[in-house]
């Protein structure tokens, strides 16, 4: 049903004539009907309705011109046998009718007819009647697949800035693997422990694709910390781990200018600070510490247990587990704390983890 009418508004646009029907128990108007559309249009003419509608069934027209008064079928049976079938619901008709009154053009209309002529007709005026209904058939068709167009051609426009903007992230984030040879692949893998989170937790793709990439860039502001500080394999000073707290307040500044994506300036500046309040670097308590910033603290603090450090080797798997679970509620959300300690005892395998690679 749906190919033939999709079929009809192909034969408008493809530079093939439209293809009338003309139905009229007289034979003198459907020769009238012929002579004088016949030049311009593929014109089919049937003697009756039961015959009309056969014709319906089997082949593709683009307008009717409808006999009001017949003796099988009336136009109004026709019509609404044209109007309830799916195929041919949007064709147009024209009824056409000796005996013209207001009742009869009101139940017309209401029945679907898209326009009246009256017999006898005079040629200019069928010729003008038809091209202005074609016309706006045409224009209706070819509306609906311009806006089609401009839709997939939009689509694909978003869809390659979205690529674009992953993989900016995505380089940004592999600069501070630069920097520091011990933490290759942390921030990914904080991501994904954080997405993970997130679904867990009932977010929709859009705000789990959206921690993602809060979480691969959530260290960026390592970018500014010096890298003898950042790779030295003894205990820092004060001064050097004041340094290394900047790269909250760093990374803020950085991604703050990404006005489009706020939310990655506040994973950066946010994801060490505490349940407790005795976090870095705005000493922010509970509920005040942004949504995604208690996520990323949770995954950001397994990931650094769990991956090799200047100063250690990766912690088993089981000293994790009790980390998190002993900063429940006082380090973490606790919230967010149990999602994450139910991910550790689903990963029997120990997956979780720095691998080396």
């Amino acid at each position: 049903m749906e190919t033939k009418k999709n079929a009809s508004v192909q034969s408008l646009t493809s530079g093939l004539p439209p293809c009338i029907l003309a139905v009229d128990d007289d034979e003198m108007t459907l020769m009238m009907v012929e002579h004088i559309l016949g030049a311009t249009y593929d014109v089919v003419k049937a003697t009756s309705g039961a015959e009309a509608l056969a014709y319906l069934a089997e082949h593709t027209v683009d307008l009717v011109l409808l006999d009001y008064m017949m003796p099988d079928l009336d136009g109004m049976t026709i019509l609404a046998r044209i109007r309830e079938t799916p195929a041919t619901e949007d064709l147009p008709v024209i009824l056409l009718t000796g005996d013209m009154t207001p009742d009869l053009e009101a139940r017309g209309f209401s029945a679907g007819a898209t326009d009246f002529l009256h017999k006898p007709f005079f040629p200019d005026v069928l010729r003008m009647r038809v091209a202005r209904i074609l016309r706006y058939e045409y224009l209706q068709a070819h509306l609906e697949s311009e806006v089609e167009r401009k839709t997939a051609l939009a689509e694909e426009r978003l869809a390659s800035s979205r690529r674009l903007l992953d993989e900016l992230v995505l380089a940004l984030a592999k600069t501070i693997d630069v920097k520091d040879r011990y933490t290759r692949g942390h921030s990914e893998r904080v991501a994904d422990y954080a997405r993970e989170i997130a679904r867990r937790a009932g977010d929709d793709e859009a705000a789990q694709a959206t921690i993602y990439a809060v979480g691969l860039l959530h260290d960026i502001g390592k970018i500014g910390v010096p890298v003898h500080i950042i790779n030295k394999p003894s205990r820092l000073t004060d001064e050097e781990f004041e340094t290394i707290k900047s790269h909250t307040t760093a990374g803020a500044s950085i991604l703050k200018t990404v006005v489009e994506f706020p939310e990655l300036s506040v994973g950066a500046r946010s994801h060490h600070e505490r349940f407790d309040g005795r976090g870095y670097p705005d000493g922010l308590a509970g509920a005040a510490i942004p949504r995604m910033a208690r996520i990323i603290a949770v995954a950001d603090a397994y990931d650094a247990m769990t991956s090799r450090r200047s100063y250690r080797d990766a912690l088993p798997q089981e000293v994790a587990r009790s980390e998190i679970a002993k900063g429940r509620g006082t380090q973490f959300d606790p919230i967010f704390a149990d999602i994450m300690l139910a991910m550790i005892e689903e990963d029997t395998e120990f997956n979780m983890r720095d691998t080396g690679n």
